[in-house]
């Protein structure tokens, strides 16, 4: 019997695939539309390499001033469900801002917002299995990296924290003058109102399916009312030792 009990459990091993701990180190420098340094961001991504395919546990962001080394805004993001929709953690402490979201039942999430101004918000915010928060689009473009690279679009529903909301947007192949990457996407709003107030955001990747680029709104405060716009150039400084997509 325990000689059964060893194979079965190193066949078990075996179609689990190996695994092993990884870490993604990741630069970005956001610039504006003068192409003045407005800050730069330091990520840390630590997760597993499984069948030989990263997957992200965890990501602490780091915003720094380009003249200061001092940290001025923090994010950091936890993937214990699905890789789409982190728990996120941002504090910038120059406007007394912090927004939080967590998942406390399996189809609402909870939006902590602590606003400029002061006031407190929060929301209470059912959602589906096509939902995607914050950085999660990073991860869904390399899920559906196969059909972008061929010219094929996704559909899904992304998170306005500070709305309270997710609406309806499309994740596609596109073109553009400043963006300069090996792959190009973009994500807009299918809505018609939406698309009148909402830009779309462009994405850069390498052909390893690393983030190069990101030009459109972020969510680093120029002031109480308004948040930067850049367009966000990265590199990486430490690879995991497997894959980025299939």
């Amino acid at each position: 019997m325990k000689t059964v009990s060893v194979i079965a459990l190193a066949g078990m091993a075996l179609a689990a695939g190996p695994t092993m701990a990884a870490t993604m180190i990741f630069t970005g420098t956001a610039k504006g539309a003068q192409g003045e340094t407005l800050y730069q961001e330091t990520h840390t991504a630590t997760g597993s390499c499984i069948d030989g395919l990263f997957q992200p546990q965890s990501n602490q962001i780091d915003y720094r001033w380009p003249d200061r080394d001092e940290v001025f805004a923090r994010k950091a993001l936890e993937y214990p469900g699905s890789k789409l929709r982190p728990v996120v953690d941002f504090r910038q402490p120059e406007f007394s801002e912090s927004l939080s979201i967590r998942y406390p039942e399996s189809d609402v999430l909870v939006i902590d917002w602590q606003m400029p101004k002061g006031e407190t918000r929060t929301f209470d915010v059912p959602y589906s299995s096509d939902v995607v928060v914050d950085a999660g689009f990073d991860n869904l473009v390399r899920k559906h990296w196969s059909q972008l690279i061929q010219g094929q679009s996704v559909e899904f529903r992304f998170l306005g924290p500070t709305r309270g909301e997710h609406y309806a947007f499309v994740l596609e192949p596109t073109e553009s003058a400043e963006v300069g990457a090996d792959y190009v996407f973009q994500i807009r709003p299918t809505g018609m109102v939406l698309s009148f107030l909402v830009d779309p955001i462009v994405l850069g990747y390498d052909e390893n399916g690393a983030l190069t680029d990101y030009l459109g709104l972020t969510n680093i405060r120029e002031n109480a009312d308004a948040n930067y716009t850049a367009h966000i150039r990265y590199s990486v400084d430490n690879w995991p030792e497997c894959e980025l997509t299939p």
